[in-house]
């Protein structure tokens, strides 16, 4: 690395404006004594969320995990539910802490996506829905999914943590399914801090869940359900307010970023670039590879040597959440039953993909890949 640069670089970093600009937002607050509770900028960030989304109803949560719990509680979710161990592990302690089984079942080796053809196999009577999630913010098969969800009933959730403003065919991911939740983690294409949300086709849904994250209140007197706290407060919706702002110029410095690596990468031996959505208005959510065995180092091994050079990429996902001890005993859990998504989470690697990423640091990373 350039021996000039003494800072560490991330897999994604999250995008801050100017500092100056959050003051103003800061002192309403502050001015108003209005802290949470669906105050002011909550409502506000609500609104212009859905509309710039392109979605109807958007509830906003604390984080994206109690937008997944919930989501299930307001959609009645029991028994089994058919998901993907290629995830970050939130996905599927959502289940488990809804008294819900989860089922596991293999990947699409081109999208990394849960694999339609691989679903009607792990139905039973105890399943009540499915879970995909969009990997790396790429769309599921949603047409192929529906119809199968419609052949069974079953309920459809999506885990739309990395699906930021993606459309598909024309219209916003989000609309698909029954239910569809985001994360605004900090290392999100969009955050606020921590933070998340549940779109919602419906005004009726919406007033549920809104109940749901607020201990079940409906009104002053009057809990319908036994719900959560998972409000997003002020300070949150005022910073997500203001990087609404800047997240047009955020996505674009993001397809730069994915534009230079493709054109840099695309012809070293052993290392693989998994092709572009089509029909699709993509994010740039995520950069990642395929190291396999052609190239001169393990998948591991180029991971070491990235970061001892300053640079911190992500194994995402591995281990697969079907590894971990609470769910490896699960039949659906067994190596056998998911061979492509082990093959997947031991070869792949994301690179540091985001918008404050110069064009220096990003040459170093190639340049280090490419010399072995």
């Amino acid at each position: 690395m350039n021996k000039k640069q003494n800072k560490h670089i991330y897999v994604t970093q999250p995008a801050l404006p100017p500092l100056e600009e959050f003051y103003p937002f800061l002192e309403q607050i502050w001015e108003s004594k209005w802290l949470t509770n669906a105050g002011p900028f909550h409502q506000e960030l609500e609104t212009k969320l859905a509309d710039y989304l392109g979605v109807e109803h958007l509830a906003l949560f604390a984080n994206g995990t109690l937008a997944l719990v919930t989501a299930l509680q307001a959609l009645r979710i029991t028994g089994e539910v058919i998901t993907t161990p290629f995830s970050f592990v939130a996905t599927a302690h959502s289940l488990l802490w809804n008294g819900i089984k989860p089922v596991f079942v293999d990947i699409n080796p081109d999208t990394f996506n849960l694999d339609p053809e691989k679903i009607e196999a792990a139905i039973t009577p105890q399943t009540t829905a499915i879970m995909p999630v969009h990997v790396y913010g790429k769309p599921c098969d949603v047409e192929k999914i529906q119809t199968i969800a419609d052949i069974y009933g079953l309920k459809v959730i999506y885990d739309a943590a990395h699906a930021f403003g993606v459309h598909y065919k024309g219209k916003s991911v989000l609309k698909h399914g029954d239910l569809s939740t985001m994360s605004f983690h900090a290392t999100k294409v969009f955050n606020t801090f921590e933070g998340g949300a549940i779109v919602c086709p419906d005004i009726k849904t919406k007033k549920r869940i809104d109940d749901l994250k607020n201990f079940g209140f409906h009104d002053e007197v009057t809990v319908v359900a036994p719900g959560i706290n998972a409000k997003m407060n002020e300070i949150q919706a005022a910073f997500g307010l203001l990087q609404l702002k800047h997240i047009d110029k955020a996505l674009a410095r993001r397809q730069e970023i994915d534009s230079l690596y493709r054109k840099e990468l695309t012809n070293i031996k052993g290392i693989s670039l998994p092709a572009l959505p089509a029909d699709t208005q993509y994010n740039y959510a995520y950069f990642p590879i395929l190291v396999e065995k052609e190239y001169p180092l393990t998948r591991d091994g180029l991971n070491d040597k990235l970061r001892r050079h300053g640079i911190f990429p992500r194994r995402y996902f591995y281990p697969l959440i079907s590894d971990f001890p609470m769910y490896r005993g699960l039949p659906s859990a067994a190596h056998i039953n998911l061979p492509v998504a082990h093959k997947i989470a031991d070869s792949v690697l994301c690179l540091p993909i985001y918008p404050a990423l110069n064009a220096e640091e990003q040459q170093n990373i190639v340049e280090i890949i490419k010399e072995i």
